[in-house]
């Protein structure tokens, strides 16, 4: 198993995993070739694939705003599980964020993903009582959740 960059040429692989995980949330625009394509020009060293033989098993697109960290769309592939894989891109996402001066780091889980929230507190995150998360999309957006 290799921990690696992710690069846009294993967009393919990553979105077939990503729509394989259940009670994850994408869009059309933000997670389409282009959009992740994008997200990786500007952070080119903070999101990392885990390959085994050429399959995927695992992702997590890490970013900054030059300020705070945020992670997006983690999973393992579900036959990849319980092995350590999600920690360990977890801890190399993080550290990288770290090496980019990041010293807070932010993420999303729906409510009704329990082993996402479950895999999420072992890692040490916690739920912020004292906010409320809002949006607004400046175009229309195709919600696809898994």
């Amino acid at each position: 198993m290799e921990i690696r960059k992710m690069t846009i040429g294993d967009y393919e692989k990553v979105y077939d995993l990503w729509m394989s995980c259940k009670n994850m949330g994408f869009n059309d625009i933000d997670d389409s070739r282009e959009g992740i394509e994008k997200y990786l020009r500007r952070n080119p060293d903070t999101s990392f694939v885990a390959e085994d033989e050429g399959l995927i098993a695992g992702v997590i697109l890490g970013g900054h705003d030059g300020r705070r960290g945020f992670i997006h769309h983690a999973c393992v592939r579900e036959s990849y599980r319980h092995q350590g894989i999600g920690r360990k891109l977890v801890d190399t996402c993080l550290e990288a964020l770290k090496k980019e001066g990041i010293s807070k780091v932010a993420l999303l889980v729906f409510k009704y993903n329990e082993a996402g929230n479950g895999f999420w507190e072992a890692c040490g995150f916690t739920v912020r009582e004292d906010l409320n998360y809002r949006n607004l999309a400046l175009r229309e957006l195709v919600r696809i959740d898994t």
